[in-house]
């Protein structure tokens, strides 16, 4: 399964900030869809300070389907203003069978498409995971604690393949790429698991967000990164890049993590590159990082990446 035939360098090739650093939630009470202009001006210009062209509006910051036609003018505006594009937006959190909201968030994941179409994305990523559990909210790296798991039900899973299907089938008429980001206890929370939801939903447009970061920093036995890397390579779309440093005691038990940059930490992203590039990865991607100053650390990522990107 490969991206739509487009030619970058790995000068060109676009390379976005994620806004996971930045609270939707301001100290004021107001939330990151209430701000001026002016004061959204000033969050994307600490973001071309660090460097980026391309950045990727991810809701958990600001809700860019959600605000009304002028705001996101208005909002577009600043972006090219700063000389950035959106090569792609990303969801979080609002899983399309999450029990409580599953059809707003289908709703929402519709928006999300026609408004990446609308600003001139090319890529949205999705996924099952749910929000933080209030004990996830009180530790210091919310992976150490268990989170929402999907359910295990071929009810459940069949109703999440015909969503993403349905969501899938509007993006292709608008020219958009789903990916779908892995994730632990969902149904891309394994390999194989991706693997075989990708192949059900069936389409060309929908492939697999390769964020194996997601699973190599879980305090439990996970399959070894290279092994996830080559199962998924085939069907890799728009990808969140991050890594982490991991230790296993096995006379202990100890398992631990924390984040690292990118060319740090366990996974070899040169090698994870190169095995979807041989596959036809031709999408772009975001880099993140949780900890300290996450967006000085992701613009590393992004210069690393560019090193390894091939020349032409």
């Amino acid at each position: 399964m490969t991206s739509s035939a487009r030619k970058w360098t790995r000068e060109t090739w676009p390379i976005a900030a994620a806004m996971i650093q930045y609270p939707n939630m301001l100290p004021d009470g107001r939330t990151v869809q209430d701000q001026s202009v002016e004061e959204w001006a000033a969050t994307v210009g600490e973001v071309v300070d660090a460097g980026f062209t391309e950045i990727d509006p991810t809701d958990s910051w600001l809700r860019v389907a959600d605000l009304s036609p002028e705001r996101r003018r208005e909002f577009c505006e600043v972006v090219s203003a700063a000389g950035m594009t959106i090569p792609a937006i990303s969801t979080s959190r609002r899983s399309v069978i999450d029990e409580k909201h599953g059809d707003d968030y289908l709703a929402y994941s519709h928006r999300v498409i026609d408004t990446a179409a609308e600003i001139g994305a090319h890529s949205v990523s999705f996924g099952f995971f749910e929000p933080l559990t209030e004990k996830q909210k009180s530790v210091l790296w919310f992976w150490t604690e268990q989170g929402a798991t999907n359910q295990d039900d071929p009810a459940t899973w069949n109703k999440a393949v015909a969503r993403i299907a349905e969501l899938g089938k509007h993006a292709a008429e608008v020219g958009i790429e789903i990916s779908l980001e892995m994730y632990e206890d969902t149904y891309l929370g394994t390999a194989d698991s991706s693997v075989r939801f990708v192949q059900e939903v069936g389409l060309d447009n929908v492939g697999i967000n390769a964020d194996l970061g997601n699973l190599i920093r879980l305090h439990r036995p996970v399959e070894h990164w290279l092994q996830m890397m080559t199962k998924v390579a085939p069907y890799a779309k728009y990808w969140h890049v991050k890594n982490y440093m991991r230790i296993e005691d096995e006379n202990t038990g100890l398992i631990a993590s924390h984040p690292v940059p990118l060319e740090s930490g366990l996974i070899n992203y040169r090698t994870a590159i190169k095995l979807a590039l041989e596959h036809g990865y031709n999408a772009p991607f975001l880099c993140e990082h949780y900890g300290g100053d996450g967006l000085s650390v992701s613009a590393a990522n992004r210069d690393y990446l560019r090193r390894i990107l091939p020349r032409n």
